[in-house]
């Protein structure tokens, strides 16, 4: 990730954990087990197929009254303004400007709670979106059939390259030329598109939308906010191969940022060059990815094996029906792999926005402050990590289990999941080796 101060991303590399690795392997494979043959025994209907809630018709109206629809457009276009400020014209040096700590930190990891408690809020703050409105035109051109969520996964794609195979990707000058670039090409096609563009193209609000899923808060058909059932949110998440394409992509590059952080690791890449440093770290991350997608994608198709009730199946095929069971389990990786970079590095956010552009000031009254690296012990960490890890398997089981329920007849149902529980024992026990190995 970004070497700002220290090498603080995630816990990658901790092996002080109280608990032996192998016990915390075999634990979680096993919870992840259990909860799959109790969920064959006594769940073998849909129950997530329809997402209604109760209805909150306050909080709707709170929500969409256009004062504070304006104010979260201020505050974006704000946080936009300040980021592009510090990066272009504030110092130079990642351990002075707040810039990367801003991208890599606030908004990147900042988007995890924020998206799961306030549902999809980031449509309503997005500054691109904000900024493409206001070239209103009579019409806009139709998003070309067939790359549906593909452009954001490729934005994606570049922004985790910078971030995990770029050695400079922390310098702000790096941040600068990035969130610029990114800028201008989503706001054009926002001109040229319309606000259609933002739902599928725009790497940061997909992302967000698709966290949004398993928020307890969602729209009825009535256009009224509800509190729902996060998992009955989370199933209605559109089967579509880019979205297949994007969690994967998220899966298999924080399964990379755990593995670049093994001292093996480490060893054998700390002598290289910079060319082979990029060369080597890219083809890395490919390969974390293709193996993430190759056995989700093989797990879900060795599952049609069984035959699937006719007509039950989207464009994506039964890896997009099994697709937002993903979800949890990206949400989990990242909570293991952030939080104690998001916990030390984010109080770097605050102290360095006391002197956004480096000009000597204290707007904060922060000026002399350092990071507390205390208030969290060891054995916190490793519990939020592993916790993390497993509760998202567990959610992301019962996710495809229902979605099972709906596809497969009864007395096939338990024989059709074989092949997903085992690629969710791998991804369970490959998350924790990733997180507890040194």
């Amino acid at each position: 990730m970004v070497e700002l101060l220290l090498p603080l991303h995630g816990i990658g590399g901790r092996g002080d954990l109280p608990v032996p690795l192998w016990l915390a392997i075999y634990s979680a494979g096993a919870a992840v087990a259990v909860s799959f043959f109790a969920l064959a025994a006594f769940w073998s209907r849909p129950r997530f197929d329809v997402a209604a809630g109760r209805s909150l018709i306050v909080i709707t109206r709170i929500v969409d009254n256009r004062t504070l629809r304006r104010v979260l457009k201020a505050a974006g276009l704000a946080a936009l303004v300040m980021l592009l400020g510090a990066a272009w014209f504030g110092s130079s040096s990642p351990a002075l400007n707040p810039a990367p700590t801003w991208l890599y930190v606030w908004i990147w990891v900042g988007i995890i709670p924020l998206s799961l408690l306030c549902g999809p809020i980031w449509r309503l703050a997005n500054p691109l979106r904000t900024i493409a409105g206001l070239a209103r035109r009579s019409s806009y051109r139709t998003v070309p059939e067939g790359i549906a969520y593909w452009p954001a996964v490729a934005g994606l794609a570049g922004f985790l390259w910078l971030e995990l195979a770029y050695p400079d990707g922390s310098e702000p000058l790096v941040v600068a030329i990035f969130v610029t670039g990114y800028a201008l090409v989503n706001v054009a096609a926002g001109i040229v598109y319309g606000p259609a563009w933002f739902r599928i193209g725009d790497s940061f609000e997909v992302y967000a939308e698709v966290l949004a899923r398993l928020s307890p808060f969602g729209r009825g058909a009535d256009g009224w906010l509800e509190l729902r059932n996060p998992l009955a949110g989370l199933a209605t998440m559109p089967q579509q191969t880019g979205i297949v394409g994007l969690l994967c992509l998220l899966l298999g590059s924080t399964a990379f940022d755990g593995i670049s952080r093994w001292s093996a690791w480490t060893r054998l890449t700390g002598d290289l060059g910079r060319t082979q440093h990029i060369v080597v770290h890219t083809l890395g991350l490919m390969v974390a990815v293709a193996i993430v997608a190759g056995l989700f994608v093989l797990a879900a198709r060795t599952t049609g094996s069984v035959r699937v009730r006719s007509g039950a199946l989207g464009a994506a095929g039964l890896p997009g029906a099994f697709v937002h069971s993903l979800v949890p389990i990206a949400i989990g990786y990242a909570v293991a792999h952030y939080f104690s970079f998001a916990m030390f590095q984010g109080q770097e956010g605050v102290l360095l926005a006391t002197d956004p552009f480096g000009r000597g000031w204290d707007l904060l009254g922060t000026s002399g402050t350092r990071i507390d690296y205390a208030f969290l012990g060891t054995g916190l960490i490793a519990g939020v990590q592993i916790g993390a890890i497993v509760l998202g398997h567990v959610l992301g089981v019962v996710s495809a289990h229902d979605r099972a329920a709906e596809l497969f007849r009864r007395r096939q149902l338990r024989r059709a999941q074989y092949p997903m529980l085992a690629a969710m024992v791998a991804f369970t026990a490959g998350g924790i080796a990733l997180v507890t190995a040194s």
